[in-house]
C-alpha cells in the first residue's frame, strides 16, 4: 500500500507521543454503535424504568429501544429491538 499513501492524514506526523495520541482519540473518537445502557432498568431510584419499560413519572411512556439493554449485543440491534418493543 505505500506506494499509494503519500502522507499520513490523521493523526498526522506531528503525534509523536502517547499523549499525543491520546488528545487526538478524545478529540475525534467516535462510535458506529447505538448506545446501549443510558436508560436504567429497575426499581431503585436511579433507574430510568421499570421492567415494563415504563418510564418512572411518565404516564404510558416506554422506552423500546438498545437504551434499555445493560450491554450492546455483539450482532444487528435491529432484531433484538423488535423482541423488546413486542413484549
Amino acid at each position: 500500500m505505500q506506494p499509494y499513501v503519500l502522507a499520513e492524514y490523521r493523526p498526522g506526523p506531528a503525534a509523536t507521543s502517547d499523549a499525543d495520541l491520546f488528545d487526538f482519540a478524545r478529540e475525534f473518537g467516535a462510535t458506529s454503535f447505538y448506545s446501549s445502557g443510558r436508560c436504567r432498568m429497575g426499581s431503585d431510584a436511579r433507574a430510568v424504568v421499570d421492567d415494563g419499560p415504563r418510564v418512572h413519572g411518565v404516564a404510558s411512556l416506554r422506552v423500546v429501544d438498545c437504551s434499555i439493554m445493560p450491554t450492546l449485543v455483539s450482532g444487528n440491534t435491529n432484531a433484538p429491538v423488535v423482541m423488546v418493543a413486542d413484549r
